[in-house]
């Protein structure tokens, strides 16, 4: 698109089905690759991946002509498809259906950057839920529980 001059970061949550602790550190870094190419074939800049045995954070810079929604479904099928024929997991790995979007200006970006870099500390003090829900009502996105993730019981 000529003359399309943008700036659009996004921070984006997404969990594993029914929050299993599945994605083990020993092929974490293969799995962000993996979606940092997903990202890159695209067109999008990958600026921050990171996450725990439960859930991944992706910040991102987002392009006009790219679908948010579409870009992160197919983030999720192809991840899924890759950890499930490389055997990481014992059964049938699947994303939880959903995600969490969140939109921050420039002067924020290292901040948010350095968050999504450090879950596994981060995580050391709170739960996901605990993370996700804080960031929904910070961001006053109303929600409902019953909508929210399939939460295991904390």
């Amino acid at each position: 698109m000529a003359n399309t001059y943008t700036q659009i970061y996004i921070h984006v949550v997404f969990a594993v089905q029914e929050r299993a602790c599945v994605i083990k550190k020993e092929w974490r870094e293969e799995l962000f690759k993996y979606i940092a190419g997903i990202l890159r074939n695209q067109g999008i800049k990958l600026l921050a991946i990171g996450g725990v045995e439960d859930h991944i954070h992706i910040l991102l810079a987002l392009i006009p002509k790219v679908a948010l929604s579409e870009l992160i479904r197919d983030v999720k099928a192809n991840s899924s498809k890759f950890i499930n024929e490389k055997g990481f997991v014992r059964g049938k790995f699947y994303w939880q259906e959903g995600f969490g979007a969140f939109s921050y200006s420039r002067s924020q970006i290292d901040k948010v950057a350095q968050y999504v870099l450090n879950q596994e500390q981060h995580h050391n003090n709170r739960s996901f839920k605990e993370e996700y829900t804080q960031l929904l009502r910070q961001f006053d996105v109303e929600y409902d529980d019953k909508y929210l993730f399939n939460w295991i019981s904390e």
